[in-house]
């Protein structure tokens, strides 16, 4: 799905899967007439407080945040409409440039979540709605309401550029989650229901979007991620997270072990311990890198070692390179989001020099420069014995 496609396609009449209305208004997905004038603005509107889709989840064949993201878009007039006539004109732009596998793929991912839905008993209630005075810390809370550079690094320690840790989870909350997703395990275990591992690489844990989550985690990134990230990390689409994937992973003798040395799918990555008794398992990053250079070596200035703290928080880029070392006893939990932007990846297309961010490209772009002073002052040495001769 292309944000750029939506805004330069300006002439092209595509088709649209819009049509009959579901519930709340939403254009279900049975094939309609296209909608030749549903198009987006060139330039968002910047001073658009957008609304919440969030309590429209389970109906919408895409990420509530990326229906918010895209109001900004919106025609002025369309700006003044209610909520569901904007959610028909966005859906239909964005059926419309979505590939048909995707939607597929999206329409069977919602029906595997309305199955669990259905079934599942949560065990704590409060987790499904967020209430920010009793899952985060005092002093957390404090500096999100000051929201300045200046506070944040207050609470911060930065062991190295980039990698940002802090106090963030009440241990009450840590607890709770646990108990969660400990829960929902026995309920898989009891109705032998299948579930999605929560990446490629873990084997134990779950993703919390799929069991009722997800309107708390975006909450959780929106109201107290985003502020932290478009202060910290504007060059990877600080400004623009969009999208999430929650997540919890365990560790132990048990579980996994350890994790090997990879980047996220994400741009910007928190990672909470949420405990409980545990040796070993501490995280080793190893330099941010573009997609072009993620194998390459790692310069001495790059090694970082980091020992989690259940509550304390980790906040890096998404393509900072790390990994896990082996818990070599008791049990690790770990809460982790992904966070997303589909503009920066929408533009990150078209760029092919990342040295904003990339620990390669910048160290590349200094060797071009020095190489340049060096030839540049090579030819005027030449110049003056070429004169005194």
């Amino acid at each position: 799905m292309s944000l750029e496609a939506f805004r330069i396609d300006r002439h092209k009449h595509g088709r649209s899967d819009g049509g009959g209305t579901g519930t709340n208004g939403v254009t279900a997905s049975a094939p309609a007439t296209p909608r030749a004038s549903h198009r987006l603005r060139l330039k968002p509107k910047s001073d658009h407080k957008p609304e919440s889709y969030d309590d429209l989840q389970h109906q919408l064949d895409f990420s509530p945040m990326l229906f918010s993201s895209l109001e900004r878009y919106l025609p002025i007039p369309m700006m003044a409409l209610s909520r569901d006539a904007k959610v028909n004109y966005m859906r239909d732009i964005l059926l419309r440039y979505s590939p048909e596998g995707e939607r597929t793929r999206i329409l069977k991912h919602r029906e595997y979540r309305q199955k669990i839905l259905m079934n599942y008993k949560p065990l704590h209630r409060e987790l499904y709605s967020m209430h920010a005075a009793r899952f985060f810390t005092p002093s957390f809370l404090k500096v999100i309401r000051d929201g300045t550079e200046e506070s944040f690094r207050s609470i911060i320690s930065e062991p190295s550029p980039g990698i940002l840790v802090f106090e963030m989870l009440q241990p009450n909350f840590c607890e709770m989650l646990r108990s969660e997703v400990d829960n929902f395990g026995r309920w898989v275990h009891d109705a032998d229901f299948r579930i999605m591992l929560p990446n490629t690489m873990n084997r134990y844990g779950a993703v919390l979007d799929d069991f009722g989550l997800e309107t708390m985690l975006n909450k959780m990134m929106d109201g107290f991620i985003c502020p932290m990230a478009k202060v910290f990390f504007p060059e990877v689409g600080g400004c623009t997270l969009d999208s999430h994937h929650g997540f919890v992973v365990e560790y132990g003798v048990d579980r996994d072990v350890e994790l090997g040395f990879h980047v996220d799918d994400s741009e910007v990555t928190l990672n909470v311990c949420l405990g409980e008794q545990f040796s070993g398992g501490e995280l080793f990053f190893r330099g941010v890198r573009c997609d072009k250079h993620v194998s390459t070596e790692t310069q001495p200035e790059e090694i970082v070692d980091y020992g989690h703290v259940p509550g304390v928080a980790v906040l890096h880029r998404g393509r900072h390179r790390h990994g896990a070392r082996a818990t070599t006893a008791g049990h690790r939990v770990n809460l982790l989001l992904w966070c997303r932007s589909s503009v920066f990846r929408e533009l990150k297309k078209y760029q092919t020099d990342f040295s904003s961010w990339c620990g390669e490209c910048q160290r590349n772009k200094r060797e071009r420069h020095q190489l340049c002073i060096a030839a540049t002052k090579s030819e005027l040495m030449k110049r003056e014995r070429k004169t005194a001769s």
